[in-house]
C-alpha cells in the first residue's frame, strides 16, 4: 500500500484546492522542489505531482517546477494535468516523470491511452475524477454523463497501471477517504485503484489496512500532510509493520 503525497501546482507553487475549485486555492510552499525534498526526507517512496493551470488549459503549464522537482528527488513521480496527447506523454517520460496520469483525454480519447499504454508498459495511469458518480473533464470544470466504472472498464485489457479515483465532493476538504465507492470500483475491475480526495487522519491509514481494502494499491493525501494533521512518520510506520 503505497501513500503518495501530493503536490498541486498553480503558478509554479504548491497549493491545496478545495473540491478542485482554483477560486479556493491556499498556497502552502512557494518552492515546489523544496516541498518535494522534504516528502522524500520524510520517507515518502513515490510522489504524485499535479499540473493544475495544465488541466485547464489542455497542455503543460508548471514545467519549469516539474522539472525542478525531478532534480530534487530521485523518487519515482507521477504526473497528471493537462496530458492530452502522445507528444506530450513521450516528452514528461524522457524527462524523468515515472508515470503520467491521463484524465480528460481518457474520456474524450480513450483510444490515446490505449496505445500510450501499450508503447509505454507500466508508465500510464487514468485519472478518473467523480462527481455524483459521473466522470469530470477539463480540470473539473465540466461533468460528463459517463461512471467511473464505465470508463475504468474500457481499459481492462489495455495495460493502464493503476487508475486513480477521486471524490471530488471530498477533495481538500478532510472528510476522510470515500472507501466505500473506491472499494466497490477496484472490486469490479482488475486494474490497481489508487483512493484520492478527503484523506484526513491516521484514521485514513487504518482504514486503508483493513481487509476490505487489500485490492487498493494506495491513497494520495494532500491538505492533511501541509496542515500537520497527518504525522508521516507515523502512517509510514503503520504501513511497513502492516506489510
Amino acid at each position: 500500500m503505497i501513500l503518495f503525497p501530493a503536490v498541486d501546482l498553480k503558478n509554479g507553487q504548491c497549493v491545496r484546492l478545495e473540491q478542485g475549485d482554483m477560486a479556493r486555492a491556499t498556497v502552502f510552499n512557494l518552492d515546489p522542489a523544496a516541498q518535494a525534498a522534504s516528502f522524500a526526507a520524510q520517507g515518502f517512496e513515490y510522489l504524485h505531482v499535479v499540473d493544475l493551470d495544465g488541466a485547464f488549459a489542455g497542455k503543460p503549464m508548471n514545467a519549469h517546477a516539474v522539472e525542478a522537482m525531478l532534480k530534487a528527488v530521485t523518487m519515482p513521480v507521477q504526473l497528471g494535468g493537462g496530458i492530452r496527447d502522445l507528444k506530450t506523454i513521450e516528452a514528461w517520460l524522457d524527462k524523468g516523470i515515472t508515470r503520467v496520469i491521463i484524465g480528460t483525454a481518457a474520456v474524450r480519447d480513450p483510444e490515446l491511452v490505449k496505445g500510450a499504454a501499450k508503447q509505454f508498459p507500466g508508465r500510464v495511469a487514468v485519472g478518473l475524477d467523480a462527481r455524483d458518480g459521473k466522470v469530470a473533464v477539463e480540470g473539473w470544470a465540466e461533468t460528463s454523463h459517463v461512471t467511473v466504472l464505465e470508463i475504468a472498464q474500457r481499459f481492462e485489457d489495455a495495460g493502464v497501471a493503476a487508475i486513480i479515483f477521486t471524490d471530488i465532493a471530498r477533495d481538500g476538504l478532510l472528510k476522510g477517504l470515500n472507501l466505500d465507492a473506491t472499494i466497490a470500483l477496484a472490486e469490479r475491475i482488475s486494474i490497481p485503484v489508487i483512493a484520492s480526495g478527503g484523506f484526513a487522519s491516521i484514521d485514513d491509514v487504518k482504514a486503508l489496512l483493513e481487509p476490505r481494502a487489500k485490492k487498493l494499491a494506495g491513497a494520495i493525501v494532500g491538505r492533511a500532510l501541509y496542515d500537520g494533521r497527518l504525522d508521516p512518520a507515523a502512517a509510514l510506520k503503520l504501513i511497513r509493520s502492516a506489510a
